[in-house]
């Protein structure tokens, strides 16, 4: 340790993300542990057109406090986070090097200022670890996969310690020669304190939230609640929908959010003929839990997904989960059977048979609800916590 007998850690990030902040938050209640993010871009903060959702976004949750930040350079007001080149950031060369980091920790390597914080933190002494999404169900070409994995070979020899979100982001790390010692399980998490309390105190307002966001019927509610991207395959839920129905099995169903695929989903809805289809728009933070809450399955039919938070998310409410297989976080959050089922991405046959025997069954809905929150409960920053604390005994140390 160097200043006060503390961890002291940067953390890199584009600008302040709805899903990291509350960690920092957590982490820096720590006696010996500091946090300080370091950030690109105030986009989320001052509002943006956000590409997948097609439309401006800003959050409704708090993302700065509990945690010192630093907004790199004048710039960060104007930055708006893209392509690698679109966040170079100099500023991070001079506050890695400057501000007596222990270690520097990085998410992912999308951005040329995420390079330029590496090449400064090993120029000072400062150890530096990795969390990224990536995992090897996530389809690529071959010859992309072949040129990155051979450059990453070479680059991960000199990262100090990697965070593993999960059970096939470990399996990744394993692929590309990372030995196990240099491997920390910090689970990839949300706010479960967050999620399960307000779930908790709307559930009383239930039959209140229903009306207002148009669900007017006692039917099993059905939620897809994502950007509508082609890759994550909304149209599918709407194609089960209409199989359900034709086999006598009533159930509502809720799409929360918007995108490219908006007015195809509105029209497709209108060609199979389907009622009770309820398209909200996009729902800020703040009020999702309401969202889960007036929910009784939530199902993510995407394909090349890097993790899905939403699912964690979904799971604090104790919804049962449908979810594509290869999704990154089904290994550890999605036991087939258990909490939900496994479906195969795109596959409109497979998500109505696993629909069909939840969405009938109000007992095992219930059961399958109580097996989410069992799960998510280990599943939480408590977890991502320990991770934290052995890389940086390991990786770190102390004087």
């Amino acid at each position: 340790m160097t200043v006060g007998d503390k961890y002291h850690i940067a953390v890199v990030n584009s600008h302040p993300i709805q899903y990291f902040a509350p960690l920092y938050r957590h982490l820096n209640r720590n006696s010996d542990i500091d946090v300080t993010a370091l950030y690109c871009s105030d986009f989320s903060l001052r509002g943006g057109k956000d590409p997948g959702f097609g439309q401006n976004v800003q959050w409704n949750v708090d993302l700065l406090s509990g945690y010192r930040s630093i907004f790199l350079g004048a710039r960060a007001t104007k930055r708006v986070p893209g392509g690698f080149f679109s966040l170079i950031c100099p500023e991070v060369w001079r506050e890695v090097r400057s501000g007596h980091y222990d270690a520097v920790c990085l998410h992912g390597y999308a951005y040329a200022a995420n390079v330029l914080a590496f090449l400064a933190a090993k120029s000072c002494g400062a150890s530096v670890f990795l969390r990224s999404e990536t995992h090897l169900k996530l389809l690529r070409s071959s010859f992309r996969r072949r040129l990155r994995d051979g450059f990453l070979r070479i680059a991960y020899k000199f990262v100090d310690g990697f965070l593993a979100i999960g059970t096939e982001n470990r399996a990744y790390y394993q692929s590309l020669g990372v030995p196990d010692e240099k491997i920390f399980d910090v689970p990839y998490t949300v706010d479960n304190d967050r999620f399960v309390g307000e779930a908790r105190e709307a559930m009383a307002r239930r039959e209140m939230l229903r009306a207002k966001y148009g669900v007017t019927d006692d039917w099993p509610v059905i939620l897809y609640a994502s950007k509508f991207m082609r890759r994550k395959n909304p149209d599918c839920l709407i194609r089960a929908a209409a199989r359900l129905r034709d086999d006598g099995v009533p159930v509502s169903i809720l799409m929360v959010g918007t995108g490219e695929m908006a007015d195809e989903l509105q029209a497709l809805v209108h060609q199979l003929q389907l009622d009770h289809v309820v398209f909200t728009g996009f729902v800020n933070q703040a009020e999702l839990p309401e969202i889960y809450v007036i929910s009784d399955v939530f199902v993510l039919p995407s394909a090349n997904e890097p993790w899905g938070l939403i699912v964690n998310e979904a799971m604090c409410a104790g919804l049962p989960i449908v979810a594509s297989a290869e999704i990154g976080c089904v290994s550890d959050l999605v036991k087939d059977g258990v909490n939900g089922a496994h479906v195969e991405a795109g596959n409109v046959e497979s998500l109505t048979k696993a629909l069909k025997r939840i969405v009938s069954d109000d007992a095992l809905r219930q059961q399958m609800g109580n097996a989410s929150i069992e799960i998510i409960e280990k599943w939480s920053y408590a977890q991502c916590e320990l991770g934290w604390r052995r890389a940086l005994e390991c990786r770190v140390g102390r004087i």
